[in-house]
């Protein structure tokens, strides 16, 4: 019995795919690569060409023999193939290639290799083995892009350590330089402390050159002040002298108003040079302010001690010595105005010279203030005290016993008219607004009130701007707890006689005046 030459076919095309399986187990577990496709394929072209030079008719047991020998060599090649398998699993570990086995080994195995798709199946892997191969392909393109870039990053990296060393030697130099400035800037700074000390020990030298200056300053103000203190001396000696000579004058005068009515040729020449009051203002004017603060601190308590002595309520006595302030400042300008007022009258017939009419004026009244007459306005301050409302003596005293502080607050302020611009003290009411610019709090003054009680002492201003603070008293609810306090002694007739003696009230007196009416 004879069979078809495929048997034969079939058995050389199995022999020689075993050949080639074989073959790439022994490179696979050699840990060699090899293309167990490629192999299989060349093979198997090779068995076709045998397949046409060997055509022959086989007997029966030929045939089983080559089946037998076919089926010996395709189980040797499945377990070439599975011992393949199972190394190529190995090696990915124990989930990789899950996906593989489960969609193509295991149905294969199900269906049991069956003969109506191993025709199929073998094509199918045949097209898998191509695509395989592609990819193998792709790989490798992919493994040498990655092995260009990597040596591309390596030249990057050893420019970039070219680089780094450009920098660290930049840093050297960088110290080096470094290193030289702080040595400069030591010495520098060495240099500069030198001369700061040297600058220090200059400026001591200085400090002493300049409290030398200052002490010789002093001495030359000293030195000025003294002179200053002789001339004004030698100008009251001046005056007393024409005082000395127009009271010799009047004596010779039959008219006992020749001091008024006489020619401007019988006023005692001038022994200064004109506009030397002008001149002499501020020099004048601290002394003023200076003897205005001793009445205050000296005369002021004076009188309140011998008042204390009499009146045993604070509050009055501090009133009449207020009120004494006021009433002098009232008189001595007034008395002021009068005797300007005369001067000019009789200056003026006869003025001629450089100098101003009112220059003139001033400069005679400042060299003849012994010319005021102190005790008419003395009288003219008790007789306003005895009228007013607000403060009153015991029956057995007058308020001719503070005479001696009312004619120092007269003169005073009667020089202080002759100041450019005068002197004034500030108006002040009961019950006003307390201003610390104006007044100081006196002993016993509630400090949380804000209005005044009474005044002790008057503020000294000039041109509205205070110069000397006064002292007032201020409690709580001052316009409600005044007292209406009206005169309540009655002058005994000896003091009313001594007072009518003391002084002849002339027209302008003779009136009610008003405190402030100047």
């Amino acid at each position: 019995m004879s069979c078809l030459p495929i048997n034969s076919v079939n058995l050389l095309q199995i022999s020689i795919l075993a050949d080639a399986v074989r073959k790439g187990c022994e490179d696979v577990r050699g840990g060699g690569s090899c293309d167990i496709t490629g192999m299989i394929l060349s093979k198997k072209a090779h068995a076709e060409v045998l397949i046409q030079i060997n055509l022959q008719t086989n007997s029966c047991d030929q045939n089983l023999n080559r089946c037998c020998e076919i089926i010996q060599l395709n189980s040797e090649i499945q377990g070439q193939l599975f011992t393949i398998l199972n190394e190529t699993s190995r090696e990915g570990g124990h989930y990789a290639g899950v996906e593989t086995i489960k969609t193509r080994p295991l149905p294969w195995l199900g269906t049991c290799f069956s003969c109506a798709t191993s025709g199929r199946l073998f094509e199918t892997n045949l097209s898998l083995t191509q695509d395989s191969i592609e990819k193998d392909r792709q790989l490798r393109e992919l493994a040498s892009n990655q092995a260009f870039q990597l040596q591309k990053l390596q030249e990057e990296l050893t420019s970039t350590h070219l680089q780094l060393d450009h920098i660290e030697e930049d840093l050297a130099k960088t110290q080096l330089a470094l290193e030289d400035t702080k040595t400069k800037s030591a010495t520098t700074l060495l240099a500069a402390e030198d001369e700061i000390v040297q600058l220090k020990a200059a400026l001591k030298t200085s400090h002493a050159q300049e409290k030398d200056a200052l002490r010789k300053l002093a001495r030359l103000n000293d030195y000025e002040r003294q002179i200053q203190i002789l001339r004004d001396e030698i100008s009251i000696l001046d005056a007393q002298k024409s005082v000395l000579q127009s009271r010799l004058a009047r004596s010779r005068s039959p008219s006992p108003r020749h001091r008024v009515s006489r020619s401007p040729g019988s006023f005692p020449l001038r022994s200064c040079s004109p506009g030397q009051a002008r001149r002499k203002n501020a020099s004048r004017r601290a002394c003023l302010v200076a003897r205005f603060g001793d009445i205050y601190a000296q005369e002021r308590l004076d009188a309140e001690t011998l008042l204390r002595t009499y009146i045993s309520d604070v509050e009055m006595v501090q009133r009449i010595i207020y009120i004494a302030a006021v009433e002098s400042f009232r008189a001595a300008k007034m008395a002021y105005r009068q005797f300007k007022i005369r001067v000019r009258e009789t200056l003026s017939l006869g003025h001629s010279g450089p100098e101003s009419l009112e220059d003139t004026v001033l400069d005679y009244i400042v060299r003849h203030e012994d010319l005021y007459d102190v005790q008419a306005s003395v009288n003219e301050v008790i007789r306003s005290m005895n009228i007013s409302p607000k403060i009153s003596l015991p029956p057995e005293i007058d308020f001719i016993v503070i005479s001696s502080l009312i004619r120092e607050l007269c003169r005073v302020a009667f020089s202080m008219q002759t100041l450019v611009p005068p002197l004034d003290i500030a108006f002040g009411t009961d019950g006003e607004l307390f201003s610390e610019t104006k007044y100081r709090h006196s002993f016993g003054s509630d400090f949380t009130a804000a209005l005044v009680a009474y005044h002790v002492w008057p503020a000294l201003m000039e041109n509205d701007v205070v110069i000397v603070k006064g002292e007032a008293v201020t409690k709580r609810g001052a316009l409600w707890s005044r007292r209406s306090r009206s005169r309540s002694r009655s002058t005994s007739p000896l003091l009313s006689h001594h007072v009518s003696q003391s002084h002849s009230p002339s027209p302008v007196r003779s009136g009610s005046p008003s405190k402030w009416a100047y």
